[in-house]
C-alpha cells in the first residue's frame, strides 16, 4: 500500500532525516532513564538499526518519536531481561561454587555467558509472544496453560512458540 501524503515510507535518506532530527532527544530521553551516557547511546543505536531493518510510514514528527520511544523502551526490557538472567546464573554459580568442591572452571563459565547471549541474540529475532513465552516457561517456571492464558493464545501456540525459539537455539549453536 503506498503511503499517503502524511506519512513516507522510511527509506535510507529519512533515516538519516529521523535520525538527525531524533538522536539527540532520543539520547537523552535514554539518559534519563539509565543513568549513564555510554548505555543511553548504545540503546539509541540500537534503535535506529531496528528502524533501517523495517520498511514503516510515519506520520510526521511525532509519529516519529512514538515509534522510537517504544522501540527503545522494548530494548530496555530486553536488555533487563538479559541482565536478570546473566544475574541469576552467576549468583546460582557462586552458591554452587560454595557448596561443592568441583566448582564450574572459568572455561565452563564462559561457555555458559556464551551460550545465554546466544539465547538473547535467539530471542531477540523472534516474534514477541514467543520471546515472552520462552522467558515465562523457561525463567519464571509458568506452566504452558499458564502462559497460553497470560499471551491470550491456546497451549498449542504456547509449544509451538518454544519449539521455535529451541530450533533457532539449536542452529545457532550448530553454526557456531
Amino acid at each position: 500500500m503506498p503511503p499517503s501524503d502524511a506519512s513516507s515510507a522510511v527509506d535510507d535518506n529519512s533515516v538519516d532525516s529521523i535520525y538527525r532530527d531524533h538522536h539527540p532527544w532520543l539520547v537523552a530521553l535514554l539518559y534519563r532513564r539509565l543513568g549513564n551516557h555510554p548505555d543511553a547511546s548504545d540503546v539509541a543505536h540500537d534503535t535506529f538499526l531496528r528502524l533501517l531493518r523495517r520498511p514503516l510510514a510515519f506520520d510526521g514528527f511525532e509519529g516519529a518519536r512514538a515509534y522510537l520511544a517504544t522501540t527503545a523502551k522494548n530494548l530496555l526490557i530486553d536488555r533487563a531481561r538479559r541482565e536478570v538472567i546473566e544475574k541469576a546464573y552467576l549468583a546460582e554459580l557462586m552458591a554452587n561454587a560454595a557448596t561443592r568442591e568441583g566448582h564450574p572452571s572459568t572455561e565452563q563459565i564462559a561457555q555458559a555467558v556464551e551460550a545465554l547471549e546466544q539465547i538473547s541474540r535467539v530471542l531477540e529475532k523472534v516474534h514477541r509472544k514467543a520471546r515472552e513465552a520462552f522467558l515465562l516457561y523457561y525463567l519464571d517456571g509458568l506452566s504452558q496453560a499458564d502462559i497460553a492464558e497470560r499471551l491470550g493464545v491456546t497451549s498449542r501456540t504456547v509449544r509451538t512458540y518454544l519449539v521455535q525459539v529451541l530450533v533457532r537455539c539449536q542452529r545457532m549453536a550448530s553454526s557456531s
